[in-house]
């Protein structure tokens, strides 16, 4: 499992000219491309709470103002607050004719806030215990409350005038202009006439009074140079900002604070606006209805092992190509300095890039036209910084992987599905993994110091069918697709 701890030691380039791993990239099966998170718009699918599980749409989760009203956080170190019972006796006062000395005292059973990790309570914040389990816990008031409401009502009224101008100059009917040559009397001198005045007025706001920057700061306590400082009883600066409406200083003065929402978010493609990630809406699934992540579609290129690098010197190394799909692949590495464009040759260029997206299948028959979908907004490609140090013998002959079966994870025969692989290129298969033996020499300008990373890249091209039915195309397409990687293969060891 040693692979795991190199997510950054393998990277692919993405059409925007990102690099990124391939646990951080997705692939879309309609432009045929590597999409990264650059290149894929976020849509909020639904609003849920990670403790109780509650799902919520958007218009209830906006007036909750994304909170639950069920679950509520420690002020001290965050984590979800559970609910205990305890009893307190209570008094009963005595019946006519009994004497005042036999009081009796029964159990009452009520309910307060406690956390399983810090042990805070909320009896240690002063608030009240309540009689019943789910709910009822008062809640901090923000001192600012009035104000901010008188802000947003005032807000408010200037949206809907504005939104009243804007539908008057919209649905305004265009009349030609006739001017009275006779009488000479314009809209204006009417108004005058009959006492209007000569322009609308709009609609009176109340303003709220503006803020007052004020020089007057609150002084000092006499003893706060010479007072003992206990900092268990002090608030730290992620308490302080875990309540930005108060900011207490003390323990003690904390309250714990309603759980917020969480969102399940689907991804989009910008350019043909397919959904490349989607999952389930209820929220303890953890399941997703489309999940077009890299890792399913693109070949897996891993570094197994590889010799001391010196510069100038060949040391050897091990690559493990591993194929996810289900269908065979035939494997090309090819130079940096190969044209990542199709190679199907048409004469115009229009007819090239119609044909290209017709063999692809990206005008799907059931998105909407293209007057009602967002246009798509292209994005200039990203020069790429990171530079190869270092000189890879490619082979010559390509390399074949079957397609994946679970199955066949826990069968220990070694079947290699009589593959005639070159010793010298292939010295391990199993299954959908084969293992590759490369040369690597780095430069000779390279800082013979200790800790000079060395960076190969090469340009991988593998077959991939496409599964998606277009109406020009019903059966499943084969394509010769091309993804450029940089891998980081260790660093130099000195020139001895």
């Amino acid at each position: 499992m040693s692979y795991l701890k190199q997510p950054d030691y393998v990277r692919y380039v993405c059409n925007c000219g990102s690099l990124k791993p391939i646990s951080k990239i997705y692939f879309c099966r309609h432009c045929s491309k590597i999409r990264c998170g650059y290149c894929v718009c976020q849509e909020v699918d639904s609003h849920y709470c990670t403790n109780c599980m509650e799902n919520l749409p958007s218009t209830e989760v906006r007036l909750k103002k994304n909170k639950c009203s069920n679950c509520f956080e420690c002020p001290c170190c965050f984590q979800t607050l559970c609910t205990r019972a305890g009893h307190v006796p209570i008094r009963v006062a005595p019946v006519e004719g009994e004497n005042s000395k036999d009081v009796k005292t029964t159990p009452k059973k009520v309910y307060y806030l406690s956390c399983s990790l810090c042990r805070w309570t909320s009896r240690d914040a002063g608030i009240p215990d309540q009689s019943v389990a789910t709910g009822g816990w008062p809640e901090q008031e923000n001192p600012h409350t009035s104000r901010i409401n008188a802000l947003i009502d005032y807000h408010k009224i200037l949206a809907s005038i504005e939104k009243q101008q804007c539908e008057k100059k919209k649905f305004r009917p265009k009349r030609p202009y006739m001017p009275i040559a006779m009488f000479r009397i314009t809209s204006a001198m009417v108004r005058k006439h009959i006492g209007h005045p000569t322009k609308p007025s709009a609609p009176s706001t109340d303003q709220p009074p503006p803020a007052v920057a004020s020089t007057e700061v609150e002084e000092l306590p006499a003893d706060i140079f010479t007072a003992p400082v206990d900092i268990t009883k002090v608030t730290t600066l992620a308490q302080r900002l875990q309540h930005p409406d108060v900011q207490a200083e003390n323990v003690n003065e904390l309250r714990p604070q309603r759980r917020q929402f969480l969102v399940k978010r689907s991804q989009r493609c910008r350019v043909c606006e397919h959904n490349l990630s989607k999952p389930d809406l209820c929220p303890q699934s953890t399941k997703f209805k489309i999940q077009l992540a890299a890792f399913y579609h693109v070949p897996e290129v891993r570094i197994v092992t590889c010799e001391p690098l010196r510069p100038g010197k060949s040391s050897e190394l091990l690559l493990k190509f591993c194929n996810p799909t289900q269908h065979q692949t035939q494997i090309t590495l090819l130079p940096l300095d190969t044209p990542m464009t199709s190679t199907v040759t048409v004469l115009d260029e229009k007819e090239e890039h119609k044909h290209e997206i017709m063999q692809q299948g990206s005008e799907s028959p059931n998105l909407l036209p293209s007057i009602v979908r967002q246009v798509p907004i292209p994005e200039e490609t990203k020069s790429i910084k990171i530079t190869a140090n270092a000189d890879l013998v490619l082979p010559h002959s390509p390399l074949i992987l079957p397609p994946r079966d679970d199955i066949a994870e826990y069968d220990d025969t070694s079947d290699t599905h009589n593959f005639q692989d070159d010793p010298k290129l292939v010295v391990w298969r199993k299954d959908n993994k084969a293992v590759m033996k490369l040369h690597v020499t780095p430069h000779e300008d390279i800082q013979k110091s200790d800790g000079q990373s060395v960076i190969i890249g090469f340009v991988m091209q593998y077959g991939y069918v496409n599964t998606i039915t277009a109406l020009e195309h019903k059966a499943p397409q084969k394509l010769d697709l091309k993804v450029k990687l940089y891998l980081t293969v260790g660093n130099i060891v000195g020139n001895a």
